[in-house]
């Protein structure tokens, strides 16, 4: 992509809707931007953690379970709790096993489940991974911390009306407590 481009391509494209449908044009531009942002953050973040082998999808599933109490967690709740297919859990968790951050091992409660257990080095490339991407603000350095807290909270609402959670569940971005 051509920095310093002549032309915002989003801004023209809601140019040209406001001339044919102007009740839609703010939200495709908004649709769009997120799009376009969305390419911009994941390629700057994968950037940062190629140096550990790791995408943002592998790098979520290790923190997740870096961050888990015994350092392990079913492949079903791992799914769950990154949103995603769990074909989508089991290639990441084969990726992971091969470069040696985790390895499956059977859940003790019940032999037929697996566990995703994290090993010593998936520890350290977590904490490692996990400093260059604070020390880049995840991709979102042009926002200050109060616009992040806004963005967080106006995408927090669209998440919600989709499902991603219920109405009863407390907004952090809201609380005194973030």
């Amino acid at each position: 992509m051509t920095s310093g481009a002549p032309l915002d391509p989003i801004a023209e494209a809601r140019r040209q809707w406001l001339r044919r449908w102007p009740e839609h044009a703010e939200h495709m531009a908004a649709i769009t931007s997120v799009m376009r942002v969305q390419q911009i953050l994941l390629g700057e973040v994968e950037r940062a953690l190629k140096p550990y082998g790791l995408t943002f999808a592998s790098y979520e599933a290790l923190v997740l379970l870096h961050f888990s109490r015994a350092g392990r967690l079913p492949l079903g709740k791992m799914g769950e709790r990154l949103m995603v297919h769990p074909t989508s859990v089991t290639n990441t968790i084969d990726r992971l096993q091969a470069a040696g951050l985790v390895r499956r091992v059977a859940d003790p409660a019940d032999r037929r489940r697996v566990l995703a257990e994290i090993s010593e080095r998936g520890h350290e490339v977590a904490a490692a991974a996990t400093e260059v991407l604070n020390a880049i603000d995840f991709g979102l350095g042009a926002l200050a911390e109060p616009d992040a807290v806004t963005l967080s909270g106006l995408l927090r609402r669209i998440r919600r009306a989709a499902g991603d959670f219920g109405p009863e569940v407390a907004d952090p971005w809201t609380s005194t407590a973030h």
